[in-house]
């Protein structure tokens, strides 16, 4: 009889961790299975038990969730970037296991006090992950409550990172019902979940904003260029043909096009197109939002231009994404730009962190450009005063993978927090019209040419999220992770 040596034991558990990790990510988008991640918290908790190095584990679960979730990384390096498979592959490993330090709080379930513990520290860390080295708060995991768990209501109160500490929370409050002996605690567990997730369909049923002036006829264009054909100058008069004939068959008084949906320096644009972009705005009495890259005194930016009946305006992007369109620790990493990678427009330029909103027909329009949408507390800069989000987005960098959709749910969190319409028009999708609760009203197929032609509603007031942001729940992680540890040292007296 073949008996396993505790190393091969730790091994299994070890490997057990990383699956669930990776498990975890069927909850998000395009799977969305709203349960799955407090599951695998659940079973991690279990096989935290039986492992020798709690650091290990944390790790290894960390690991296999970031893997799982953002390995479309692995695209954009290698097949439009250009970099070689090798070191691609080890970048987007060395970028992953990077990220799962962020998962280090898991340590803590060891400790008896980690019902609360563990749910306030990893939304701290999990915040501190949104904007340090300028933030990725990609896979959040109050993401993947979206849009119809019962836990999505709390949204328009907390954010995103408060609904992560209630997703942490029934987890543990779980774990707690079936592992703990003493009936009061399960009572007093079985209680609280119950009154968090019958709390969140009773927020889900309020109207935090109103509807502001009346409806209006939009065209959100998906031109479906791929990355390795957008910037080809062979194919520029091309692609300025099939846009401006996307626009001219649209009817509706808002027309929007897509994050550097113009192949050409803003200021080159042959006079032609010019033209056509203003004559068609007059017919249709409104306005075109187009995306292109401009250059003004010597510095290039990723902008948002609307020509029509409000005259032009501009948005320039704020947040930049690092080694995508600005090279961070340039003096070490020039050299890899140089030889391994052909990102075009790879070192671009801050717009201001301040920008007044787009006006049409008197509706105040919040733009922001393709990864601006994931910095929930950036988006509310311009509310209350804009009554609707419009994103401008280009996600072909990560070919036909999950990104495009995991990227539109995020969209839906920034409708959801901030009771205002989102809408996106994307190169090769998910372009999409999304409501103030966070559904997807309507949304053109994936890396389809098409316009997708509905109406947008303009919405006033705030939510408690607009006001008070990030602040409330960070403040609370703090207070309750203090309370801990004061009580914690208090009965070792």
């Amino acid at each position: 009889m073949i008996s396993c040596t505790p190393k091969l034991k730790q091994n299994f558990i070890y490997a057990l961790t990383f699956l669930t990790g990776l498990i975890s990510v069927f909850g998000f988008s395009p799977f969305n299975v709203y349960i799955v991640p407090i599951l695998t918290i659940l079973l991690f908790l279990y096989l935290h038990q039986h492992s020798r190095t709690l650091f290990t584990s944390s790790i290894l679960f960390g690991l296999g969730f970031f893997l799982g979730g953002v390995h479309w990384i692995f695209i954009s390096l290698n097949i439009f970037g250009q970099m070689p498979t090798i070191l691609a592959a080890f970048s987007t490993l060395l970028f992953c296991l990077f990220l799962s330090i962020f998962f280090l709080p898991l340590a803590w379930v060891s400790h008896r006090m980690s019902i609360i513990v563990l749910p306030a520290l990893f939304t701290l860390v999990e915040w501190l992950r949104s904007f340090i080295f300028t933030g990725f708060p990609w896979l959040s995991y109050g993401y993947s409550q979206l849009p119809d768990s019962p836990l999505a209501g709390y949204f328009p109160i907390t954010g995103v990172h408060g609904v992560t500490f209630l997703v942490f929370l029934s987890a543990t409050l779980l774990f707690t019902i079936i592992s703990n002996h003493r009936k009061s605690l399960k009572l007093i567990s079985f209680f609280s979940l119950t009154l968090i997730w019958l709390g969140g369909h009773y927020f889900h049923k309020i109207e935090w904003t109103q509807p502001f002036k009346e409806p209006f006829s939009v065209s959100l264009i998906q031109g479906n260029i791929t990355q390795d054909e957008k910037w080809d100058k062979a194919l520029v008069n091309q692609s300025l043909k099939k846009y401006i004939e996307l626009i001219e068959r649209s009817s509706n008084s808002l027309i929007i096009l897509p994050e550097t949906s113009i192949p050409l320096l803003f200021q080159n644009l042959p006079s032609s197109f010019k033209k056509r972009l203003h004559d068609h705005a007059r017919k249709v009495e409104g306005d075109v939002i187009i995306g292109a890259i401009e250059k003004t005194n010597d510095k290039y930016f990723n902008s948002a231009v609307s020509i029509g009946k409000n005259g032009e305006q501009r948005y320039q992007k704020f947040h930049l994404v690092p080694f995508g369109e600005f090279i961070p620790f340039k003096f070490f990493l020039k050299f890899i730009y140089q030889n391994w990678l052909n990102i075009p427009f790879s070192d671009l330029s801050k717009g201001p962190r301040f920008q007044e909103p787009f006006l049409h027909n008197g509706i105040r329009l919040a733009i922001n450009i393709c990864y601006e949408d994931v910095f929930g507390y950036e988006i509310t800069k311009p509310l209350p005063d804009a009554n609707i989000l419009v994103n401008l987005s280009n996600d072909a960098w990560y070919g036909q993978s999950i990104a495009s959709k995991q990227h539109l749910q995020i969209a839906q969190g920034r409708a959801l927090e901030t009771g205002r319409m989102m809408l996106r028009s994307t190169n090769t999708g998910a372009t999409a019209i999304i409501s103030p609760k966070g559904k997807v009203l309507d949304e053109l197929q994936l890396f389809k040419e098409g316009v997708l032609n509905g109406y947008a509603q303009g919405y006033e007031g705030s939510t408690f999220y607009i006001r008070y942001g990030n602040y409330p729940i960070v403040i609370l992680c703090g207070l309750l992770l203090i309370i801990c540890f004061v009580k914690r040292k208090n009965s070792r007296f």
